[in-house]
């Protein structure tokens, strides 16, 4: 079992949505959590709502998708709580919204999109996965989707650059397989966050399952890391704790 106590983890995407509550509950858990997200004011609210439940957290300001951001968040987060023991690629762009024809995107647009989901987790995973290695201790989530692995109409660039980030999982993990370091990628279901709202915006949020309640399942499966073979794509709502 991967225990969570006086662990530190660094989370994108975590000023809403999946990463938010993520956050939230890896802080009462024992974790310190670094929060990166682009907007600061809907950050600083996160990390306010953490510390005041007696969490320890802190925010970083910065766009994952630019490569000149990634050594300074890791820098600063380092800095600010030690050595990172948990990595959660959790932020994601959609691409242009409404969601629209492969042939009808932008060139632009997919490279955005590669940018933020895929190529920003892999330049994280390379300036921690090291330290991690050195200390024999470490987790790399990287939060991927349903449409990685099913050729949805319309979801062409998102969908790529999950497939992507899948791959990326299951190479690194081979490549480190003689390391305690774990990497798993998990796809966390339909949720009522505003990134579906943003998809599919006929879809009933009474009918979608909260992120905390998302997240509550993923901080279950984290802590069976060790057990789970390095690689694995794993689907949070099927899962269930052996």
């Amino acid at each position: 079992m991967f225990d969570y106590q006086g662990k530190t983890a660094l989370i994108t995407g975590a000023s809403r949505g999946l990463g938010k509550a993520l956050a939230q509950q890896l802080a009462a858990a024992g974790v310190t959590v670094v929060l990166v997200a682009r907007q600061q004011t809907e950050l600083d609210e996160v990390v306010n709502s953490i510390r005041q439940q007696g969490g320890n957290a802190f925010g970083i300001v910065a766009d994952v998708g630019d490569k000149e951001s990634i050594y300074p968040i890791v820098g600063q987060a380092t800095s600010l709580a030690g050595p990172i023991d948990i990595l959660i690629n959790n932020a994601s762009t959609l691409g242009p919204v409404p969601l629209r024809l492969l042939l009808d995107t932008d060139c632009e647009d997919f490279e955005r999109a590669l940018q933020v989901n895929t190529i920003g987790p892999f330049r994280l995973i390379k300036a921690v996965a090291g330290s991690m290695v050195l200390r024999q201790t470490g987790v790399v989530i990287n939060v991927s989707s349903d449409a990685a692995v099913e050729a949805y109409p319309t979801w062409g660039v998102y969908s790529a650059s999950k497939a992507a980030l899948d791959h990326l999982t299951r190479i690194v993990a081979a490549e480190l397989a003689d390391t305690s370091v774990r990497f798993l990628s998990i796809d966390p279901g339909e949720m009522d966050t505003r990134m579906h709202a943003d998809a599919m915006p006929d879809a009933d949020p009474a009918s979608l399952p909260s992120p905390a309640a998302v997240a509550e399942k993923i901080l279950r499966l984290m802590q069976h890391a060790p057990t789970i073979p390095s690689g694995t794509r794993v689907v949070a709502a099927t899962w269930e704790v052996a």
